[in-house]
């Protein structure tokens, strides 16, 4: 679950890692974006999400999103745990400053910050010098795919980038969609190549673990697992846009071969 198109990178971290799993992706496009909302709205929305793809019975929930799991996922494990399992997204602080430093923390305005981002670079940056920057509009200019809004949002972040910093960690979901936009933005001449750090590996690998679940090999002959898609607590299909996404194309169901 999401608040857009953000859950597009977990999900397809998740079809790579288990192309059997059937999948349900819930999301509240029409609210977005959840960011600016206040900590008790963002809760609301994502227990609406949650609910909307629990109805399903699945065998755990995502939480593909960093806002929602900064501010409901007390609220979502009290309501739904044990019976179903709630992995959060953190983002990927402990890994990217294990590489060592300068390292730049993209997340949305509200994100930056925040406590909660504040203890994780506190508890996992090990004393790598850690810059936050804020990246107002960028994930709705990514949720639409608005070319131009995302171009002007990654070029004003990588401003205030500092020149010298190795390693972004990507602290939106959404941005996990623009990574290509944001390393040529941010890779300065002459430089050694910038590490991106985002968390939708980590975190369909942590929802594997957490049911006791196994990822196949890659050359893994299995049949594909079924996609259902929710928007606003309701089925429908793929969104167009994220068919604009290669995390979506990947995701987007095969039609069938005409004789």
């Amino acid at each position: 679950m999401d608040s857009g198109i953000g859950l597009l990178p977990t999900a397809a971290a998740m079809r790579r890692l288990r192309p059997d799993a059937d999948l349900v992706l819930s999301s509240d496009p029409a609210t977005m974006p959840w960011g600016p909302r206040t900590p008790e709205d963002v809760t609301e929305l994502a227990l609406g999400c949650a609910r909307a793809a629990a109805a399903h019975r699945p065998d755990a929930l995502i939480v593909a999103c960093n806002t929602a799991s900064v501010h409901a996922l007390p609220a979502l494990r009290a309501e739904l745990e044990p019976v179903l399992p709630v992995v959060g997204t953190v983002p990927a602080i402990k890994p990217a400053a294990a590489g060592g430093g300068p390292i730049a923390i993209w997340a949305t305005p509200a994100t930056t910050g925040s406590p909660y981002q504040r203890a994780l670079i506190r508890d996992f940056a090990d004393g790598v010098e850690v810059t936050e920057v804020p990246c107002p509009g960028l994930a709705d200019a990514v949720q639409h795919a608005d070319t131009e809004g995302i171009d002007a949002a990654v070029a004003a972040a990588a401003a205030r980038t500092p020149r010298e910093v190795t390693t972004v960690v990507l602290g939106c979901t959404h941005y996990e969609l623009v990574a290509d936009r944001i390393r040529a933005a941010v890779q300065q001449p002459d430089a050694p190549p910038i590490a991106l750090h985002g968390s939708a590996g980590a975190v369909a690998a942590q929802a594997l673990r957490r049911i006791g679940a196994d990822p196949f090999p890659p050359d893994g002959a299995v049949a594909p697992g079924g996609l259902t898609v929710i928007l606003g607590g309701r089925e429908a299909a793929l969104p167009e846009v994220a068919l604009t996404y290669a995390e979506g194309v990947l995701l987007a169901p095969v039609a069938p071969a005409r004789g």
